[in-house]
């Protein structure tokens, strides 16, 4: 019986990178929704801009985590990487916290 082969140590560690770029965006996020919440005049645009923010934070945290088990598994398995559908999430997260941001200053 064969052992598994170990895959290479900079796939993985390159993996981990990125789980921890979408990790630290979402921190950045969260900082963001924070200050609109703290530091902008309460109204109902800082408040959906805030929570578009966290919303935002929690795509960024939860999508980079799935995709980082799914390259993990497939760097292990030796398989192509699957294509993923964070990247697509956090673009639309982004354009939609812009139009939100643009319509809360016009507000």
């Amino acid at each position: 019986m064969d052992a598994p082969e170990v895959p290479d140590i900079r796939f993985s560690l390159a993996n981990e990178r990125t789980f921890l770029a979408y990790e630290r965006t979402a921190i950045g996020l969260v900082a963001a929704a924070l200050a609109v919440f703290h530091l902008l005049e309460p109204s109902v645009a800082q408040k959906v801009l805030g929570l578009l923010l966290l919303g935002s934070a929690v795509v960024a945290a939860g999508g980079g985590w799935l995709r980082y088990r799914q390259a993990d598994s497939a760097i292990r398995d030796g398989r192509d990487l699957p294509a993923g559908t964070t990247v697509h999430l956090m673009a639309a997260a982004v354009l939609v916290v812009i139009v939100a941001a643009g319509i809360s200053v016009v507000v």
